[in-house]
């Protein structure tokens, strides 16, 4: 179950020729494909692309009405070598995943795929998840696709341009037998919007006749002598037929301006930002319409060196906009200029920042400080009223920045990961500190308080194999974390089985919430609902035990604190060698809510009895020592006043966001803590029984009341 459904927007992928589209940028991608005949797609969900996994998913219908096969992969190396199909047939293909960490472990596919090169269309979209945002470490895509030698296309984050940008990727790939990247930034895919559509079209070649009709051609396979051979039909081939098509496309764009003697030359992502700082710098108006000359990068690799000298002719100075490091474009610039001996300046990182987001207020600097160097009269004039006007901007938000207290990521309120941290914090209490390794997930919110748990993280489902170092020898056991989405992505080979063949001794707990859900819940091979189009059911323990596994234990309530703290003490003291395996599983508490929220509502308006949890603390009880807090972490546990002028420490208190999981209850038994936490059933609709009960129970709540404050009274 994905975190939204796209069924009512995907009928928009149905739209013909001179209709008006609306929706956001994964959407129209969606669409563009669909306009460009494409025979398959495939990929692998991760911000900031997941929800274009979503789409099609829920497009699956309209995609077999064209013939379009459709694929969730098992990990990005799986995607990409889907465009194995577009080596030999002449088949539109398109991948999507995540960039740099989706791109790396897609780089054998990929590397191989552009050896060889395609006769059908291939096209990777990517997330380019950069900046303050990102959830990865921080790289760009430019240089894998300098590396490998994939065209990279980076359309302004708008729909027209995102739709011709797919459109004439597919052309500059076939023109060139080179796989193309387009990159879309979280703002691109996310960007709201509206085109004029095409007929959706039939794969000209279908795949029905690929297998019918199979072809091979040993030049295209990576092997030697061929291989050297690729990498000269790179250079001398392939390269300036997609220079050429580049040009011929107009896949680039300029934007005039009357301040012709300065220009900016920028990619097609930062488009919109820069306009806001230009607009901001009093050099811009709110149509588009510029001062600044604009030379827009829509392919930021390969540069078309022809372009390049025109724009900068007859300039004095251009400023150069590229973000992320190194600066790879500023270096290509600087030397097509130098061969053409033109005597334009280049200001590029001396004013912007050689590393991290190009946010507006970023880009204005810039382009203020560009102005002081290139054009100080100009400066002069326009400046001032531009800072006084930023000055005004920025005092809201330095006022709410003072009020407003810091907040780390956590887990959601009723995460059913909680708990297992809980039972962590709680063994540790008992045999000291352990190594712990983390991974990708959103158990990776274990590092931050309150549980302070976690050393390192390698990469998707790479906690095991990130232990494996420390295997062995005298001391205590390594403890390893992994989600599910990790150990079917590669954990179950590059951890399990690993640990298996040389025979660890240490400990892995996998996270098993029934989703892939950091990405946006959705299904994987071990999901409980059963899928119309995918398998799901398959087992993780029983995995596990396939490749060897022997110390294997299933936790199928990770709330029960008690019983994770106990399986996990015995997998850290057993004498038991080898290694040792906890499935923790509950279901994540985001999808579940999707999911039995509407059942609920339904029906109590059906008039159908319905009982919800609710969790209580009891002020009275409460010593206001905030252990709880500190072995739970839950959004839900807030702290209050009691007024009362002989406790001055607030006591915990639960908020109205409480899903009702009983993780606090639990963990208060669990480390001996107070007795202060109560449990209330909510009664929707209830019956003749219920409200007896109700009665019963206050009656003698009221009963004994009155007896104990009969006892406390003492005569004036």
């Amino acid at each position: 179950m994905a975190e939204r459904s796209f069924a009512r927007e995907v009928q928009q992928l149905r739209l013909g020729a001179g209709q008006e589209f609306r929706g956001e940028g994964i959407l129209a991608i969606t669409k563009a494909l669909l306009e460009c005949g494409v025979g398959y797609v495939a990929g692998y969900q991760g911000a900031p692309i997941s929800h274009l996994m979503d789409v099609l998913a829920d497009a699956s219908d309209i995609l077999a009405e064209l013939g379009v096969h459709f694929e969730s992969s098992a990990n990005e190396a799986a995607a990409a070598a889907t465009l194995a199909t577009s080596v030999m047939y002449p088949i539109r293909g398109a991948v999507t995943f995540k960039s740099t960490a989706g791109t790396n472990v897609a780089s054998d596919a990929l590397s191989n795929l552009s050896s060889g090169g395609v006769t059908g269309g291939a096209m990777i979209i990517l997330g380019e998840d950069y900046g303050e945002g990102s959830s990865i470490m921080q790289e760009r895509s430019h240089a894998f696709a300098m590396k490998s030698q994939l065209w990279l296309l980076d359309p302004r984050p708008n729909l027209p341009s995102i739709v011709r940008a797919v459109e004439q990727g597919f052309e500059l790939s076939e023109a060139s037998n080179t796989p193309v990247m387009l990159e879309v930034r979280i703002r691109a895919c996310h960007v709201h919007g509206s085109f004029v559509t095409k007929d959706n079209k039939k794969p000209p070649f279908s795949l029905t006749q690929a297998r019918n009709a199979p072809r091979r051609d040993t030049s295209r396979i990576v092997l030697p002598p061929a291989s050297f051979a690729h990498e000269r039909d790179k250079i001398a081939r392939r390269w300036p037929e997609a220079v050429n098509a580049i040009r011929n496309l107009r896949m680039n764009e300029f934007l005039d301006g009357d301040l012709s003697d300065i220009g900016i030359i920028l990619q097609g992502g930062m488009y919109n930002g820069v306009m806001r700082a230009l607009m901001r710098s009093g050099l811009a108006d709110i149509w588009g319409n510029t001062r600044v000359p604009l030379y827009v990068l829509n392919v930021t690799y390969p540069l078309v060196d022809e372009e390049v000298v025109d724009f900068c002719r007859d300039k004095r100075a251009v400023l150069v906009v590229e973000e992320g490091q190194p600066d790879f474009i500023e270096q290509a610039l600087s030397r097509i200029l130098r061969e053409a001996d033109l005597p334009t300046r280049l200001i590029g990182k001396r004013v912007l920042p050689m590393a991290g987001e190009y946010t507006v207020a970023v880009l204005e600097d810039g382009v203020r400080g560009f102005l002081a160097t290139a054009a100080p009269d100009l400066a002069a004039e326009l400046l001032p009223r531009a800072n006084a006007a930023a000055v005004l901007d920025e005092e809201p938000v330095r006022a709410l920045a003072a009020v407003v207290p810091a907040r780390p990521p956590g887990f959601c309120t009723g995460c059913p990961e909680r708990p297992i941290f809980s039972a962590m914090k709680l063994v540790e209490k008992e045999l000291g500190s352990h190594h712990i390794a983390a991974d990708i997930g959103c158990h990776l919110f274990s590092i931050l308080p309150p549980f302070n748990i976690g050393a390192t993280t390698m990469g998707y489902g790479l906690g095991p194999a990130s232990a494996s170092a420390l295997n062995g020898g005298e001391g205590k056991r390594v403890i390893s974390v992994m989600g599910d989405g990790g150990f079917w992505h590669n954990g179950l080979t590059s951890g399990i089985g690993n640990a298996v063949y040389n025979k660890s001794d240490n400990v892995t707990i996998i996270v098993d919430n029934h989703y892939s859900a950091a990405t946006g819940g959705q299904d994987l091979l071990s999901s409980r609902a059963p899928g119309r189009r995918r398998s799901t059911g398959h087992a993780i323990a029983q995995a596990v035990r396939g490749v060897g596994g022997r110390w294997v234990r299933q936790v199928d309530r990770t709330y029960d604190v008690a019983r994770m703290r106990d399986v996990l003490r015995d997998a850290l003291t057993t004498v038991t060698r080898g290694p040792k395996v906890i499935v923790a599983s509950s279901e994540c508490m985001l999808n579940r809510q999707r999911r039995e929220k509407p059942l609920a509502q339904a029906a109590i308006k059906a008039g159908k009895r319905v009982v919800r949890p609710r969790f209580g603390v009891d002020q009275d009880v409460c010593t206001g020592d905030h252990a709880c807090m500190r072995l739970s972490g839950c959004p839900s546990l807030s702290l209050k006043h009691t007024g009362e002028k002989l406790r001055d420490d607030p006591v915990a208190a639960i908020d109205n966001s409480c899903v009702g999981c009983g993780h606090c209850g639990e963990v208060a038994t669990a480390a001996v803590l107070c007795p202060s936490f109560y449990r209330a059933d909510i009664i929707e609709n209830p019956r003749w029984a219920d409200r007896m009960l109700a009665r019963l129970r206050a009656t003698v709540i009221t009963a004994l009341q009155r007896r104990r404050a009969a006892r406390h009274w003492m005569p004036a």
